[in-house]
């Protein structure tokens, strides 16, 4: 993951293709009988990409930090990049927009009329204009970080009279070299902002499909409509109305949303609830007087198709394989690959030491010093593989969450999980999904010592040179030492590969319990001997062992296993139970052991971990019953953003409740939970890359930003919490650009698609994008 260091650092951001959008640069649609907004896009950004380097004789290099600029007759022309530092890196350019957003902002600047309205026969102008305005895409044109902005502009004009339907309005921006504006009023045809729905769609099945009815007016605030507003579900075949309903007001603008007691809105939200409405179709929402919503579907294979995205992104992260046709339409060549002459060092640093693991003792200083010091000359072998951590590629033991929980996956459901993901492994006689697991799987298997310890993954030493892409890397790469904290983690995840293995390829069992019971044979040793570490840390070791010892035991059966897992679980004082930085590995214990068979489990200690799943779990209800479009946490205390953004739905304990319990209650508060994530918020798109008809185009993916390939089924961290990052230097620069000002915002609002914020347009493997993977995984199998 890309520190918040480089994002700030002047020169050391990447740059992506110009992105196009289906909507057009000028447009108008309708909220309200009252209030119609223009929406306008004004600017456009082409972002810089490698040409060969033609030197020129007055051409002057100047090294800074790990950068090589290219200075010519006192002009920066950007910087090379390369093995052979043979190719330059520019700078994005960008095309104003004639427009003039402060003079669009006043009443006297429209002119609205109808021939068929009397009420507009003659011009009027509207009573109030309310303006939001963000930033949709970043140029830096030169490497002082002179930025440009293309914008996202939206006005919102209160009219003096309603609007009639049926009526056609013709609305003028006077002193502006733009187009009239046409507006026939038909809310039961009109995609209107102000609804949103899920961009994935509903089973049939689904006990929960609903849809939300909200606008913030950015300067204006929340518009609040009339309580109890009829809406229908149309078929978008038939044009027949098939469902209708009354929209229920769930959220009141000011109402605290969650256990922070945090405001998230900014304004009234009612639901539309149709959830009865079991029959297969593609549909729209439309509420009176208002609009409708964009289309959905109503399918069999609706969370089946949203899961093969999310499923597929982690083929487009992997390392150390091309990408390309027949699998995706993205090319990319292989990177970091021994073969292709790449060289990894052995650092004497392990990751449970370092700031992008524990940092354990508290030594390192931000997240790769005490690896760089600790680098040697000896080269590790074979060590390839894995998945890009995020935006850039680092390697790290947790990601093997991913692998546990594709595992958990195929335990649960079998048969639907054996779906095609068209991969370089799909001729086998595996299930892709588990061709899938295995790949993160076996590069830590290679990255296992002979005497079993487990290297922590592979890292290069800083953040990505300016313009240099995966296959390009020049700094140097190294691989962690072994520690104790990794080695239980891949013991764990390799011990349940190899129970899975039983079933699909019985012949390849032995081996991944060798290596598990190798891994975790050599981190007992040095536990014995001790660990030293600060006591969190040694809390979130105890606990990792904890849940290697139930992983071994569950596929050995060997019940001195069972002991050991109980002495560590043991072993952890009350504080740490409620320790966030100590809790998953707990979360894991209590379903895995929740589920074993009666015969296999200690009654009375299952019972008290079933009992610590569905407390959080209920917890989870409560939270989604409290906030406005009924997304959760998995813990109600946690801060949105990071990992705890609101871009992928956090519904895995609620879904491991319905598991172990079958109670709808928790399958309903997980459906609700997976809605806002998936389009059904007021930015009406996704926060995955490829998924429905607005997504981000602008993530953090250095790779991407390079070379223009938009990399699919990619969950971003999303919108953030401003209440607790509005101190951040993003915000700063965010403030005179937005307006609002961009602190202003309601939290929900906050995915800025920008590139350059880690913490909303970033993401990383095990947190965003599983996240979003087990949820969706999980809708497609339930029975």
């Amino acid at each position: 993951m890309l520190a918040f260091a480089m994002a700030c650092t002047a020169g050391t951001l990447g740059r992506l293709p110009t992105a196009k959008s289906e909507q057009p640069d000028l447009s108008v649609g309708v909220i309200s009988p009252e209030v119609v907004v223009v929406s306008m896009r004004e600017g456009e950004v082409t972002h810089a990409r490698q040409v060969p380097y033609e030197a020129e004789p007055q051409d002057r290099l100047e090294t800074s930090g790990s950068d090589t600029w290219v200075i010519r007759r006192g002009q920066t022309l950007g910087t090379l990049v390369g093995p052979n530092q043979d190719i330059l890196y520019g700078f994005d350019r960008y095309t104003e927009t004639p427009f003039n957003a402060n003079r669009a902002g006043q009443s006297s600047s429209y002119r609205i009329q109808s021939k068929n309205d009397a009420s507009y026969r003659q011009p009027a102008t509207p009573a109030e204009v309310y303006r939001k305005s963000k930033p949709i895409d970043l140029a830096r044109i030169s490497r002082g970080g002179d930025l440009r902005w293309a914008m996202e502009h939206r006005f919102y004009l209160r009219l003096p009279t309603p609007l009639t339907p049926g009526k056609t309005y013709t609305i003028e921006l006077t002193g502006q070299e733009q187009p009239p504006l046409t507006l026939t009023y038909q809310p039961d045809r009109q995609t209107s902002e102000a609804v949103h729905i899920s961009a994935v769609g509903f089973r049939p099945d689904d006990p929960v499909k609903v849809g939300f009815l909200s606008t913030w007016m950015g300067t204006g605030g929340g518009l609040s409509y009339p309580e109890g507003l009829s809406f229908q579900v149309i078929d978008e075949a038939s044009q027949r109305t098939v469902f209708t309903g009354q929209a229920k007001r769930r959220y009141r603008d000011g109402d605290s949303e969650d256990a922070r007691d945090r405001t998230y809105t900014l304004a009234d939200v009612d639901q539309l609830d149709f959830s009865n409405l079991d029959r297969p179709g593609r549909y729209r929402l439309c509420v009176d007087t208002v609009g409708c919503s964009t289309p959905f579907a109503i399918a069999d294979d609706a969370w089946q198709q949203a899961f093969n995205l999310a499923a597929r992104g982690f083929y487009h992260q992997r390392s150390g394989i091309e990408l390309g046709p027949p699998y995706t339409d993205v090319v990319r060549p292989r990177p970091f690959h021994p073969d292709d002459g790449v060289i990894v060092y052995q650092s004497s640093a392990g990751l449970v030491n370092t700031g992008n693991g524990l940092n354990a003792q508290g030594t390192d200083e931000g997240n790769f010093a005490n690896l760089v010091q600790g680098r040697t000359n000896t080269t590790v072998a074979n060590a390839w593989g894995g998945y890009f951590d995020a935006g850039d590629w680092d390697r790290r033991v947790q990601h093997l969450d991913i692998a546990r929980w594709l595992l958990e996956l195929l335990e649960l459901f079998p048969e639907p999980m054996e779906l095609a993901l068209n991969i370089p492994e799909s001729d086998n006689d595996r299930p892709d999904l588990l061709d899938e697991v295995l790949w993160g799987v076996d590069f830590f298997r290679r990255l296992q010592t002979p005497e079993g310890g487990v290297r922590g993954g592979i890292e290069s030493a800083n953040h990505p040179r300016r313009g240099e892409t995966s296959w390009q890397e020049t700094l140097p790469i190294m691989a962690y030492a072994p520690d104790p904290w990794s080695s239980y983690i891949y013991a764990g995840v390799a011990a349940r590969t190899a129970l899975v293995m039983g079933t699909y390829a019985p012949d390849q069992v032995q081996g991944y319990r060798d290596s598990a019971l190798a891994a975790m044979n050599w981190a007992e040793a040095r536990h014995s001997e001790g660990i030293e570490a600060l006591d969190w840390a040694q809390h979130r070791i105890e606990a990792d062992r904890a849940l290697a010892a139930l992983e071994i035991y569950r596929l050995t059966g060997d019940r001195a296993w069972h002991d050991r897992f109980v002495a560590a679980q043991s072993a952890l004082p009350a504080e740490a139970r409620e320790d966030y930085r100590v809790a998953n590995p707990q979360r894991e214990i209590a379903f895995l052991y929740g589920r074993m068979p009666a015969e296999q489990v200690d009654v009375d200690r299952q019972a008290e971990l079933r009992a610590s799943l569905l407390a959080e779990a209920d917890a989870a209800v409560g939270t989604g019953q409290t906030t406005a479009f009924g997304w959760t946490k998995l813990i109600p205390s946690t801060p949105v953003g990071w990992g705890d953004g609101l871009g992928s739905p956090k519904a895995r304990t609620l879904l491991r409740a319905h598991a172990l319990t079958g109670s709808d209650r928790y399958l309903e508060a997980a459906l609700l939970a997976c809605q806002f994530s998936a389009g059904a918020n007021p930015d009406n798109m996704t926060y995955t890359t490829g998924l429905g008809p607005k997504s981000p185009q602008n993530p953090l993916i250095v790779d991407q930003r390079i070379t223009g390939d938009l990399l699919p089924g990619i969950t971003l961290y999303g919108p953030i919490d401003t209440g607790l990052y509005g101190d951040q230097w993003f915000f700063d620069v965010l403030e005179s650009v937005a307006v609002p000002p961009a602190r202003e915002w309601p939290s929900i609002e906050t995915y800025f698609d920008i590139y350059f914020v880690p913490n909303i347009n970033e993401f990383t493997v095990m947190q965003s994008m599983a996240d979003a993977a087990y949820a969706w995984g999980y809708l497609t199998g339930r029975g």
